[in-house]
């Protein structure tokens, strides 16, 4: 985004992505707390899908770019953090994920480091 750009927030209800072959691109922001990953996971396994189609010469939907924000105390508490790794090296630049850890005391693993803000 940038300044000014609008924005639609979204909080609790039903959670999904469903974009149509004619739909215009866009970029997505998943913003997750805790637990609350599961449902944006499941989209980003979509996102995942909707780009390896694209790449696969496709015609489908143009998936544009996403960012996921987790935030959780402790890295050990980032559900399914193997899985969107491999997303990231699987679509770098397409797929990008941000980690923020809130009480982390032992030393942050080195694949996780450059995507980790937080303790």
């Amino acid at each position: 985004c940038a300044l000014d750009s609008e924005v639609a927030l979204r909080v609790g209800g039903d959670f999904f992505f469903d974009p149509q072959p004619g739909d215009s691109p866009v970029n997505l922001v998943l913003i997750a707390g805790g637990v609350g990953i599961n449902p944006l996971f499941s989209i980003l396994l979509h996102i995942a899908d909707l780009h390896g189609y694209q790449e696969g010469k496709g015609n489908g939907y143009k998936m544009g770019t996403v960012d996921l924000y987790h935030s959780a105390k402790k890295t050990s508490e980032l559900l399914f953090k193997s899985n969107i790794l491999r997303l990231m090296k699987a679509f770098p630049g397409k797929i990008r994920g941000h980690f923020h850890i809130t009480r982390q005391s032992a030393p942050i693993c080195e694949e996780l480091q450059p995507h980790v803000t937080g303790k």
